[in-house]
């Protein structure tokens, strides 16, 4: 992530696509952001939800849906995991956000999720924090 902060993560295109069937679990779509004047993903309900209340906040300026890989190895095995959204401020700061409903924190999840705990360090030397988000509450609980 330290390399790569250069990059405009405001700006890039989803590191996978969205997907969604007809009988799937998931509520898969396209939100047309004012902010960013353009269409951004989302894989969920909550998510949708956390990115209108991103669009509508004014100290927002850029919002990217699954804007890069985080990975790491378990000691088991390779793995990795797309944030649900990586925002930019109007300060030049930035947040790295995930979006989970309570009760699908499993525990694969919440390991996924432990990795934002990993970006904390690269997060906070570039003035950015990495935020979870967890049930549909406009609050959300920030990894310091």
């Amino acid at each position: 992530m330290q390399t790569g902060w250069d990059v405009r993560f405001g700006a890039v295109e989803p590191v996978r696509a969205f997907t969604w069937h007809k009988y799937g679990r998931g509520f898969a779509g396209w939100y047309h952001s004012v902010t960013v004047r353009d269409h951004v993903g989302y894989e969920s309900w909550l998510e949708r939800d956390r990115l209108v209340l991103l669009d509508r906040d004014p100290q927002v300026t850029a919002i990217a849906a699954q804007p890069f890989w985080l990975h790491w190895h378990d000691g088991v095995r390779q793995r990795r995991h797309a944030p649900d959204y990586f925002v930019r401020l109007a300060d030049g700061r930035a947040r790295v956000v995930d979006v989970r409903a309570e009760d699908e924190l499993d525990e694969e999840t919440r390991e996924s999720f432990t990795t934002a705990e990993r970006t904390k360090v690269p997060c906070r030397r570039n003035s950015a924090t990495a935020q979870l988000a967890i049930g549909s509450t406009p609050l959300a609980r920030t990894v310091q």
